[in-house]
């Protein structure tokens, strides 16, 4: 959730909270936060976080970078806030507008897809609320299950790659 949408939408944020679901900070301001300081990356993400705990009462530790554009001085900030920093391995391409169709075959066809795939949706595309049923019924179908990223992503003895994917230190 962006600072914008939180704003703009403070009782779909109670209900998401309300459902049980993993809530996601994704900045106040939508900016390239690897072109901000470290001062700069902590306020784009404690702002969202404040708005979120005084709607909600619950302290988010999950941080999408807009554009997926990170760096080191990104996963300190993420790092020293008590966030971790995800990034997604399949893009349904929902942002692009050319349909339902086009989303539920980009995802579930995706070679990327596999067992801890993260997909990348975003709630103000214009297809993706009528495509997501498709979505999750079909990647059903292919043995899937979906689950939230909390569930799914490393909080200890890991490391990052330079795309952002998680591994467990061995």
């Amino acid at each position: 959730m962006t600072g914008g949408w939180i704003d703009k939408y403070p009782e779909d944020v109670k209900a998401i909270a309300a459902a049980g679901h993993d809530l996601g900070n994704h900045s106040e301001n939508h900016k390239h936060m690897s072109q901000l300081s470290i001062t700069e990356c902590k306020k784009e993400i404690q702002t969202a976080h404040d708005k979120v705990k005084e709607l909600t009462g619950i302290d988010m530790n999950l941080f999408r970078a807009p554009y997926g554009d990170y760096n080191n001085t990104l996963i300190e900030s993420t790092e020293e806030l008590g966030y971790y920093c995800v990034q997604w391995d399949v893009d349904s391409l929902d942002w692009k507008d050319y349909g339902v169709e086009s989303i539920v075959k980009t995802v579930v066809d995706n070679n990327h897809l596999g067992n801890g795939s993260i997909i990348l949706c975003h709630n103000g595309a214009k297809y993706t609320k009528d495509a997501l049923e498709l979505v999750i019924t079909g990647l059903q179908s292919k043995g899937y299950e979906i689950v939230p990223i909390s569930q799914i992503i490393y909080t200890d003895n890991y490391y990052m790659d330079h795309e952002g994917r998680q591994f467990q230190k061995k």
